[in-house]
């Protein structure tokens, strides 16, 4: 139950919201210096956790639709009026970003969750019966494995062009896979199963025939970036497919608004991650370089990324909260 006590705290808040709002639709946004751009800005972020906190409490329907009228309009000036500067951008991703993966962590851990399961299930099933793998890798694959070759010798000739052609594959896996949330998440789950079942299966084959080393210091450089860039793609789709089903008391509609907008931005940080992880896969990952050094290249970018996606952004968020 919403207190009135905190309603009374929080009302000054939202009138300023109001002023601000109404001085940039009568002005023109332009209008408001800096400072109130900012303070608008961080009402805005605001606001909208008390319309959350307020939709849990069934007593302040009234209020909850004030706060969504006034975000809508809020939303309307700022975003409408939003030019894309490389500022913006490099502010998009040193901190927005970050904050964005924090708040749809769940999904994410979501997608991780169903890949590990598939994979799981591929390895069983491979070292149960070793022809299964025939049926997932087809016979070229099975047999390049049996011979303890490894399948990737021609990306090191080639290695601009390779590098090309992994980053639009990665990417395509991505988009698809974020897409396939509109389905429910029925496709977006499918995407993940898939994908992880094959590498569990490509895992186990490995192992079977002895070449397990020679699989994961391939993989490993740059399979700690491409794949946490699937789980994130992965989470973008069940985020769209969460707001599409479970869309509380506001309309189906924007429900699904809102999750695509955060969906999208979600999947749009994982660009920069798969194009550094395709320059490793045709650079690195296929030469003869020395496997603990491979292994070295591949946890000092996971701690990278990790230190990145759950501790950048962390001071600007606090900033927001204690208006």
């Amino acid at each position: 139950m919403i207190s009135t006590r905190w309603l009374d705290k929080r009302k000054p808040y939202w009138s300023r919201l109001e002023q601000l709002l109404e001085q940039g639709a009568r002005r023109g946004l332009p209008s408001l210096g800096r400072s109130e751009l900012q303070e608008l800005g961080l009402l805005y972020r605001q606001t909208a956790t008390d319309l959350a906190a307020l939709r849990e409490d069934r007593s302040s329907v009234h209020f909850a639709r004030y706060l969504n009228q006034l975000l809508a309009r809020a939303h309307n000036i700022i975003y409408s009026a939003r030019k894309t500067s490389p500022t913006a951008i490099l502010g998009f991703f040193a901190v927005t970003y970050p904050q964005v993966v924090r708040r749809n962590l769940r999904f994410v851990q979501i997608a991780l969750a169903i890949f590990a399961v598939s994979a799981l299930v591929g390895a069983a099933l491979t070292f149960q019966d070793p022809d299964f793998k025939l049926s997932i890798l087809g016979p070229q694959m099975v047999q390049t494995i049996e011979k303890r070759e490894m399948w990737t010798h021609s990306i090191v000739g080639i290695k601009p062009l390779a590098s090309s052609a992994i980053m639009t594959n990665n990417m395509s896996v991505g988009f698809m896979t974020f897409a396939l949330g509109i389905t429910a998440g029925l496709g977006t789950i499918y995407m993940l199963l898939f994908n992880g079942l094959l590498i569990g299966v490509i895992g186990m084959a490995c192992h079977l025939a002895g070449m397990s080393l020679k699989l994961w210091e391939f993989v490993a450089p740059h399979g700690v970036l491409e794949l946490p860039a699937i789980f994130l793609a992965g989470g973008a789709g069940l985020r769209i497919a969460s707001g599409l089903l479970f869309p509380g008391y506001i309309s189906r509609r924007e429900s699904l608004v809102r999750a695509g907008s955060e969906a999208v931005q979600l999947l749009l940080g994982t660009i920069p991650i798969l194009i550094v992880a395709g320059t490793v896969e045709a650079f690195v990952s296929p030469t003869g370089l020395a496997t603990n050094l491979k292994f070295a290249l591949a946890a000092a970018l996971f701690v990278l990324l990790l230190g990145y996606l759950l501790a950048a952004g962390r001071s600007s968020a606090k900033a927001d909260s204690s208006v």
